[in-house]
């Protein structure tokens, strides 16, 4: 499989363009003083994302954790759960919402049609006290949402850990662990209990200073990702300035063992990398 150029939505584009010219900066700050939790933004929000459809409760259908308040707001972690059988159908997407970030589209994340995941986290960048939502669209093409009030501030703006030159100098490298299955499956399927992949990358927001020079650093991140086992997608993610920086996702799914795991991504300045690991049977 050959990643293609990836062009994020124009919802994405758009809280991207508008995260850069600093326009959604009041909203982070009026949020910040908030001491409770307040649904203003996603009701203005939430019809420039998804237009008309209706957004139903999540009903088990996807579960989220998070801290209540971060310890770190530029690494926040973010835990969903899914329930995929027969009566609630395949989850075949899930759209990451930040409500006062500067960008509030996170990610869009695309699930392969028999990749069984069930099990996805990632860390966000989260810029004021807000909701986490997340938005599973089932195969049926309803909308269920379930949400998250997270206490932090600053997590966009915040000082990246490693110097420019260091993350340039290691740009793109990736590390895929897997982690041994609890519960075998049935060949050929088998559930992999965990997979986490890690690509080095500084993922810089737009809005964070450079503290040597005193001025902004440009908005570089990683723009579109896809893993894949064989010739089957197991899912893909169109990323904004919200995903934290050097991106880490750890997923669980139904693995074929003896195929290889092959990931393929591409940032906002035009780069492309990419990296495969074998995947054996005594690996789940």
């Amino acid at each position: 499989m050959t990643i293609k150029p990836i062009r994020l939505r124009s919802r994405v584009v758009a809280f991207v363009i508008l995260a850069l010219v600093g326009a959604a900066m009041p909203f982070a700050a009026s949020a910040q003083s908030a001491s409770v939790p307040d649904t203003k933004t996603w009701d203005g929000l939430k019809g420039d994302v998804f237009g008309q459809k209706p957004i139903g409760d999540a009903g088990g259908i996807i579960t989220i954790d998070a801290p209540k308040r971060a310890e770190d707001a530029a690494i926040v972690p973010i835990d969903l759960h899914f329930k995929t059988d027969a009566a609630t159908g395949r989850i075949k997407a899930v759209t990451l919402i930040v409500d006062e970030n500067p960008s509030p589209v996170a990610a869009v994340f695309q699930f392969g049609k028999d990749a069984g995941v069930t099990h996805l986290a990632t860390r966000l960048r989260v810029n004021a006290y807000s909701y986490v939502r997340a938005i599973a669209e089932t195969e049926d093409g309803k909308l269920h949402m379930t949400q998250t009030f997270v206490k932090a501030s600053g997590g966009c703006s915040a000082p990246a850990m490693k110097n420019q030159d260091e993350s340039l100098a290691s740009l793109g490298k990736m590390k895929l662990r897997v982690f041994t299955a609890k519960t075998p499956g049935n060949e050929p399927m088998t559930r992999a209990t965990e997979m986490q992949l890690m690509i080095r990358h500084p993922n810089n927001s737009g809005l964070q200073m450079d503290q040597v020079t005193r001025y902004y650093i440009p908005a570089h991140f990683i723009q579109g990702l896809t893993v894949s086992q064989g010739d089957r997608l197991i899912m893909s993610m169109e990323g904004g300035i919200s995903i934290s920086e050097d991106p880490n996702f750890r997923f669980e799914f139904d693995a074929k063992p003896g195929e290889d795991v092959k990931v393929e991504a591409a940032d906002t300045e035009g780069k492309k990398f990419q990296d495969e690991w074998p995947l054996e049977s005594s690996s789940l």
